[in-house]
């Protein structure tokens, strides 16, 4: 039966490199682990087994590496950028570039008195632990002329111990769940924006600044919306970095329920009065959805580990 070649794409995946950054006595550190995607008029490569058209995936190995040095590390986004529009104006096969970029957060270690940890002893300035939290995440495309960016984060464990119900639902012979009108609620949060800058001669975003914001009034949003449901949560904390940010135009949310259930402590004669938890890792509820700026189409797979 006669075949045909799909969609595909190559490239190195997963290059993981460390910037410092050296501004004196004063460090500064970048982690990042960029997985390089490049698509265009590879045919031939498949077909006849054909190299001239193929740049190896050794060589973007390479180029993350060097422009580490010739660019510098402003910001994930920034990085990308200068990487897939060099792999699309470089190479003349090259029609798209995907960057994909994990960025990892360090922060100074504090001194030992006590102090802010950007200020004190010497060694401080150039002493890092690995931040705890979540892990901030990229993903650049360039055809040649525009450009999609899309952001995000995962991994980011929020929980409220209180402020939360969940009742009146749905329930049929199978329900066993006891409604809860004070119940703890808990999440992972993985969360993609899109940003609306597609051209060059549109004003760029401050990406930095666009990720710090974007993440607080998700976590504001959290913290202050008295929560019927998770799905409600979701859509308060889309809705504030929507209403807040006007680079962004869509958001899309993964979010598992991590249930906390009071134990019963009635057979060793105590009482359980909201104190005492299990926490259980799985099975999860998920609730997913993507909140969008009025009039804007969703772009974003529904399928985020595809990003």
């Amino acid at each position: 039966m006669p075949t045909i070649l799909g969609q595909n794409q190559y490239g190195k995946a997963e290059n993981r490199v460390v910037k410092i950054t050296r501004d004196g006595d004063t460090h500064h550190i970048k982690d990042l682990n960029v997985s390089v995607a490049l698509s265009g008029d590879m045919d031939d490569v498949h077909y006849s087994g054909s190299n001239a058209s193929v740049l190896p995936t050794d060589t973007t190995k390479n180029t993350v590496f060097a422009f580490a040095k010739e660019h510098g590390i402003e910001s994930a986004e920034q990085f990308g950028i200068h990487l897939a529009r060099h792999f699309v104006t470089s190479q003349e096969p090259i029609k798209t570039a995907r960057i994909r970029i994990e960025e990892y957060g360090w922060e100074r270690i504090a001194t030992s008195d006590g102090n802010s940890k950007f200020i004190g002893a010497d060694e401080v300035k150039h002493s890092f632990a690995r931040k705890g939290q979540e892990t901030r995440v990229s993903q650049i495309t360039f055809d040649g002329e525009k450009w999609e960016v899309v952001s995000g984060l995962k991994d980011l464990s929020v929980l409220n111990s209180t402020n939360s119900e969940f009742w009146g639902y749905v329930k049929d012979k199978y329900t066993t769940l006891k409604e809860a009108y004070d119940r703890i609620l808990a999440t992972d949060v993985s969360a993609r924006w899109r940003y609306n800058w597609t051209r060059d001669e549109e004003r760029m975003p401050n990406w930095e600044k666009s990720y710090e914001q974007a993440r607080k009034h998700m976590l504001q949003a959290f913290a202050e919306t008295y929560s019927l449901s998770l799905q409600q949560t979701l859509y308060q904390m889309g809705s504030r970095i929507i209403n807040n940010r006007s680079e962004i135009d869509e958001i899309r949310f993964s979010l598992p329920n991590n249930h906390h259930f009071l134990v019963d402590l009635e057979p060793f004669g105590l009482k359980n009065d909201n104190e005492v938890y299990f926490a259980a890792d799985r099975p999860y509820g998920l609730i997913e959805a993507t909140v969008l700026r009025d009039g804007v189409e969703p772009k974003i797979p529904v399928d985020m580990t595809n990003l």
